[in-house]
């Protein structure tokens, strides 16, 4: 309990002091304040690109494989010669996998064709049109508001039907509240609207195309519209839950297409087999650097400002020299003059770090377009830590220093 008490007035000496030189306070905390600001400002920064980055591929499949022509290569040499000589992905090369691949929950051709006129009477506007098979919305979300998904005889017959994103809804329908059933054209032809997806909102990145400005269609339909010269597909396979990390899907995939176009065992392949999580490691990877810099551009400002705690806690501790000396007279132990230094260094570097988190708080409240910028409870923490530590070590000396005075010394200064 004495422990405790004596702790207890350790404490309070050190807010008494703070208090009495509220001027020496605010400067001393300035560059803590500063580095806080920094590496906390860059960590929620890119905690909240990344986290939007990579909402953004998951919208390009979870647990699939993309079959295509081009390899996604992230850093290395890319070499275009080589690739350009590939033969196209087809779509026959999607029917021959849809008869013989077995380790496959969903199998999918797709292609895509931007800044198409959808057009209803007077009113008109830019889409994003996707060909697709029957099994789309098992490796992507389609969130349907109203209206239904497309039936398999719609797709097996490529007829011209669409489920459309909200905006295109809302322009080409302006005064209709259930456009279901009713028809409109993408370049100059007619499709029948059969469901209406739910407004998402404009993201950072819409690497698969907002869904609100999209219309798609069956694969069938849209070939016939727009892949006379280049009869192109995107293939995508999903994975059953079994298969940890898609390998055996990867593998059945690469040796049924490599059996189709005669590939010889001594060969490499010509064509690629894409997985989104390397765009995902790939982009973890930058941030990790980003996330550096920001340590490094912070550790700076914090190390101004540990040496300025340390400065001043090294004057305090000249200012209160005789106060150490009666107080030690008195009975007063080590370590209550030790923490009452330490916290005094503790407390003005927590108060810089936390003015510091709250400048990042309020930065989460500007506008950055379509980004997000959200503190994380894991961000406040790391920077209350780092804080804390920094406040530790610039006082550790000064307090050390102070708790082993001689306490008759301490008395004669002056």
């Amino acid at each position: 309990m004495k422990f405790i008490r004596q702790t207890y007035e350790s404490l309070r000496f050190a807010i008494q002091a703070l208090r009495a030189n509220l001027l020496r306070t605010t400067l001393s905390l300035l560059g803590v304040t500063v580095g806080i600001f920094a590496i906390i400002g860059v960590f929620t920064v890119v905690d909240s690109l990344e986290r939007n980055i990579k909402e953004s591929l998951s919208e390009i499949g979870d647990q699939v494989v993309y079959v295509q022509k081009w390899p996604w290569i992230f850093g290395g040499e890319f070499q275009w010669w080589k690739y350009f000589q590939w033969p196209e992905i087809n779509y026959s090369d999607y029917k021959y996998l849809a008869e013989r691949l077995e380790g496959a929950d969903a199998l999918v051709a797709m292609d895509f064709k931007g800044r198409q006129t959808a057009k209803n009477g007077n009113n008109s506007m830019d889409a994003l049109v996707q060909g697709v098979t029957f099994e789309y919305n098992k490796v992507s979300e389609v969130a349907i508001e109203k209206g239904r998904y497309f039936m398999p005889q719609e797709i097996e017959k490529g007829r011209n039907v669409a489920i459309v994103g909200a905006d295109i809804a809302e322009t080409l329908f302006p005064n209709d509240a259930d456009p279901v059933g009713k028809l409109f054209k993408v370049s100059g032809l007619r499709y029948t609207v059969l469901g209406i997806q739910k407004k998402k909102g404009k993201g950072l990145f819409d690497i698969a195309g907002n869904p609100d400005t999209k219309v798609i269609i069956p694969y069938l339909s849209f070939a016939k519209a727009f892949q006379s010269s280049d009869p192109s597909v995107d293939i995508v396979a999903k994975s059953r839950p079994q298969d940890v990390g898609q390998v055996e899907l990867e593998a059945e995939i690469t040796g049924l297409l490599r059996t189709k176009r005669g590939i010889r065992p001594s060969k490499s392949s010509n064509f690629s087999v894409n997985r989104p999580e390397a765009a995902t490691k790939a982009v973890s990877g930058l941030f990790a650097i980003i996330t550096l810099a920001g340590w490094v551009i912070g550790s700076f400002s914090i190390l101004v400002g540990g040496f300025g705690i340390a400065n001043i806690m090294f004057v305090s501790v000249k200012e209160r020299t005789s106060l150490i000396g009666i107080q030690k007279s008195l009975g007063a132990k080590n370590y209550f003059i030790l923490f009452q230094f330490l916290f005094e260094a503790i407390f003005l570097s927590l108060i810089g770090g936390l003015v510091g988190i709250l400048l990042v708080y309020l930065l989460s409240f500007a506008k950055l377009g379509s980004l997000e910028i959200v503190l994380s409870s894991k961000n406040v923490i790391l920077g209350l830590g780092v804080s804390s530590f920094i406040g530790v070590l610039s006082g550790i000396v000064p307090a050390f220093t102070a708790s082993r005075m001689d306490p008759v010394e301490a008395i004669r200064a002056k």
